[in-house]
C-alpha cells in the first residue's frame, strides 16, 4: 500500500508543477508578447495622449466629466466613480424603488439643462461595470444643446461632432466614445471652426 501510494505520488507532483510553470508563467508571457507584437495599444490600456504626450485617459474606461463645456458620461456605480478596484452596478432592478429616487433628481438636472423629450436611459442610469466610456448617439445628441449653449458654438456643429464620431458596430448597438468626443469639442474654437 505505501508502495503504490508514492508511486501515484511523485508523477501527481511532477505534473503540478509542469503545470504551475506552463499556465502560470509560459502561456501569460506568451499571451503578453503576443499583444504586445499585435496590439500594443490595446494591451497597454487604450491610453489617449495629449499633443504633449501625457496620458489623458483610457477610450476603454469612462472618467467623469462634471463641467457644461463637456459631453457627460454615464454615471459610474463604482467606487467613488470610476474606480477600477470597485466595478460593479447599482443591481437595483427596474421596479426597484430605490433606482426611481436616484434617478429621479438626475432627470430633473437634464431637464433643467434643456433635454427636451423623452430622457436617454444612459444620462441617468449606471452601466453594468460602472466603468462605461461610451454613450449612446441619442444621449450625446441630447447634450449637445447645452455645449453649443456654453460654448458659443452652433448646435449643428456640435451634432455634427457626435454624428462623426458615432461608431457603428457589426456587434451591439451603436455607440460613442466620450473622451474621443470631447478631444474633437476641444478642437473646435470658439467662432466654431476646427481649431489649428
Amino acid at each position: 500500500m505505501g508502495k503504490d501510494f508514492t508511486s501515484a505520488l511523485r508523477p501527481a507532483i511532477v505534473m503540478t508543477i509542469l503545470f504551475a510553470v506552463l499556465l502560470g508563467l509560459v502561456y501569460p508571457l506568451a499571451m503578453t508578447g503576443i499583444g504586445q507584437a499585435i496590439f500594443p495599444s490595446q494591451a497597454n490600456g487604450s491610453l489617449m495622449r495629449d499633443a504633449r504626450g501625457t496620458v489623458i485617459g483610457s477610450t476603454v474606461v469612462g472618467q467623469a466629466f462634471t463641467t457644461d463645456r463637456y459631453f457627460q458620461t454615464r454615471l459610474s456605480a463604482a467606487g467613488k466613480g470610476y474606480d477600477g478596484l470597485a466595478s460593479s452596478g447599482s443591481n437595483l432592478g427596474p421596479a426597484s424603488q430605490a433606482l426611481v429616487d436616484r434617478v429621479t433628481p438626475d432627470v430633473a438636472k437634464r431637464r433643467a439643462e434643456g433635454v427636451a423629450g423623452p430622457v436617454p436611459a444612459d444620462l441617468v442610469t449606471a452601466s453594468g461595470s460602472g466603468l462605461d466610456p461610451d454613450l449612446s448617439p441619442a444621449a450625446a445628441l441630447a447634450q449637445a444643446p447645452r455645449i453649443a449653449r456654453v460654448r458659443g458654438v452652433p448646435v449643428e456643429q456640435v451634432r455634427a461632432l457626435v454624428t462623426d464620431a458615432t461608431d457603428a458596430s457589426i456587434l451591439g448597438e451603436p455607440h460613442v466614445n466620450v473622451l474621443a468626443l470631447n478631444r474633437a469639442l476641444d478642437a473646435l474654437s470658439a467662432s466654431g471652426a476646427p481649431a489649428r
